[in-house]
């Protein structure tokens, strides 16, 4: 079993995580980081081999896609999520963020409306906004220590905006939501009503806590297939963001033949290398590392419940279904977005990611990162809490 506790020292890597955090945040303090959504961990041992094999031909000329690397992404999406599909869905993407640019080009026209659900992962909304898109937001609700979608909401806005794109979130981030197959059922049933595309950004569909399943839209029914451009990559699963690669699942010829005309249009499908390389090594032999590192977050999540019911009770740590970014509500105090942020900078010295930055609904809320070592994870949430009880 690998050692998930080993405390590996990332400053001076170029790491935006450790050696850009005070420029992020404009602070001289040299913050203890747990924003940015990158594990500190050691990857699969057998994804490095696959890597420095590669690396030692020593010529590093254009590649391909070979059948192996095509193979390896549809037997994992089978194997994992019980969803069959064929290889010539497949379309390489630079990575995930860009491929919603790409499908917004592909399938919407400037002044379309584009909806997402709030609070979410930032680019959803700059993506659409400098498209020249008009962004509709259905803003999730709290329930139950969790998010929800606001239903009737949703179908208000698709029944008067003339949606013609929802970007989806599943896992959803920052909710941590797993969306249940009922609830997926219920949204696929509204989409093709308003005959609205669907974009489901799922690359954090392997990383799903105990209890709970991932499942793929696309693999609701052959009807909503024709309308979902499925995003997914091996960058969060196995902590290869700074190799990026990912690839785009689109049963629809036609809708795949117009992603990859824009895709060809901007120059961008050449292959890396090496995202190849490791791509296939991780859905190839690292099953076994992602069984052992979804433990570990597990346990991270359940010290961070406990440390916080024991010594902070104030601050709620929200229901984690999926991902690894756990999600603290503080609204219950009268502090300010600023008191915050003032506290986490200069008093605990910890960087963590405001909820505002996630849209409407993202208040009071903070992002935390729980894949790193238990003992980082521990002087973080400490300095946190004696920051809080030193303020009270």
């Amino acid at each position: 079993m690998d050692n998930f506790d080993e405390v590996i020292n990332r400053r001076h890597t170029n790491s935006i995580k450790w050696d850009y955090t005070d420029i992020v945040f404009g602070t001289e303090e040299e913050l203890l980081p747990l924003w940015v959504a990158d594990m500190d961990f050691k990857t699969d041992s057998s994804i490095v081999e696959a890597i420095k094999e590669r690396a030692e031909h020593g010529i590093f000329g254009y590649a391909g896609k070979p059948d192996s690397y095509l193979e390896a992404i549809a037997d994992w999406q089978e194997r994992r999520h019980n969803w069959k599909i064929e290889k010539e869905w497949l379309v390489y993407s630079p990575g995930v963020v860009p491929s919603l640019s790409f499908s917004i080009l592909a399938f919407t026209e400037p002044g379309d409306a584009v909806l997402v659900q709030s609070p979410v992962y930032y680019p959803f909304f700059s993506v659409v906004t400098n498209h020249n898109r008009r962004l509709v937001i259905n803003r999730l609700t709290k329930k139950n220590n969790s998010f929800a979608i606001d239903w009737e909401d949703l179908e208000q806005k698709l029944q008067t905006e003339n949606i013609k794109m929802l970007l989806l979130c599943s896992p959803h981030n920052p909710a941590g939501r797993v969306w249940k197959k009922e609830e997926l059922m219920r949204l696929a049933a509204l989409c093709i009503e308003y005959n609205v595309v669907v974009v489901s950004d799922e690359i954090h569909s392997d990383l799903v806590l105990k209890e709970h399943t991932h499942t793929p839209f696309a693999s609701l029914s052959e009807e909503i297939r024709e309308r979902t451009i499925t995003c997914i990559s091996p960058t969060k699963t196995f902590n290869l963001s700074g190799i990026p690669a990912s690839s785009v699942v689109i049963p629809n010829e036609r809708l795949r033949t117009q992603f990859q005309h824009v895709v060809n249009k901007l120059g961008v499908g050449v292959t890396n290398l090496f995202a190849i390389v490791a791509t296939e090594a991780a859905y190839s032999k690292g099953e076994k590392w992602l069984e052992e590192v979804l433990e570990y977050i597990e346990g991270n999540y359940q010290y961070v419940c406990q440390f916080f019911m024991e010594h902070f009770p104030a601050v709620k740590v929200m229901n984690l279904e999926g991902t690894y970014l756990a999600l603290l509500d503080y609204g219950s105090l009268s502090l300010s977005k600023q008191e915050m942020e003032e506290l986490l900078l200069k008093k605990a010295k910890v960087a963590f990611q405001d909820g505002s930055l996630f849209g409407e609904g993202g208040e009071g809320l903070l992002r935390v990162n729980i894949a790193c070592p238990r003992a980082t994870l521990k002087e973080a949430v400490e300095r946190f809490i004696q920051a809080m009880k030193d303020t009270k």
